[in-house]
């Protein structure tokens, strides 16, 4: 699930004419995250970062279809690849509806004239460790004092290419993590929560 968030947001880049045709709860999905996208008070959400914590609430609303989908497609939601293929398919099927609130959406998302990286940058060094899987991936690492530090992988960010597939030859390995504060909704634990999402990872 770590790229899902990130290929819905960069959907408007992709060519929708190769999609394959969605099987049911693809297409329950998709109008699921249209609907509660299109319930969104717009005039409320007045910069980037406000309208990716939007978007990330209404796509969390939609996690109990996610393993489903998984299903449906036949794959494991450990395969990254797969999952990645998911999230393509999913943004693809958002503009080919014409998702009006999405479509909307999507252009504060890509505001950035008050979501500049001063907003709560911050670093961590530490030994990583594993990827734990929990609907979306975290990357936990060990600082000095061993102990465990999780950050949630949303996005595509520079340096995550070296986690796409096994990750067995960085355990122990030290890496310098960027991240930012952000708060989202989870629903497993019917509450919102912060969380550190990952901006770059670089291997020391």
């Amino acid at each position: 699930m770590k790229t899902l968030l990130l290929t819905l947001i960069c959907a408007c880049f992709i060519q929708v004419s190769l999609a394959q045709s969605p099987g049911p709860v693809e297409r329950k999905l998709t109008d699921s995250l249209c609907k509660a996208i299109s319930k969104l008070d717009l005039s409320k959400i007045q910069d980037g970062k406000a309208a990716k914590a939007a978007f990330m609430e209404c796509f969390m609303q939609q996690s109990a279809m996610f393993i489903d989908l998984a299903e449906e497609r036949h794959v494991s939601m450990e395969d990254d690849n797969a999952m990645h293929q998911i999230g393509t398919d999913i943004g693809k099927n958002l503009f080919k509806q014409k998702c009006d609130g999405f479509l909307k959406l999507a252009v504060k998302m890509a505001d950035k004239e008050n979501n500049t990286e001063s907003e709560s940058v911050n670093y961590t060094e530490g030994s990583f460790k594993r990827i734990d899987n929990k609907g979306f991936n975290y990357m936990v690492i060990t600082d000095n004092s061993k102990s465990e530090k999780s950050f949630i992988w949303l996005r595509q960010f520079p340096g995550s290419e070296s986690f796409m597939n096994s990750v067995t030859p960085y355990v122990g390995k030290k890496v310098n993590i960027k991240w930012q504060e952000m708060e989202v909704y989870l629903p497993q634990a019917k509450g919102y929560y912060k969380v550190k999402e990952i901006l770059a990872v670089d291997i020391l």
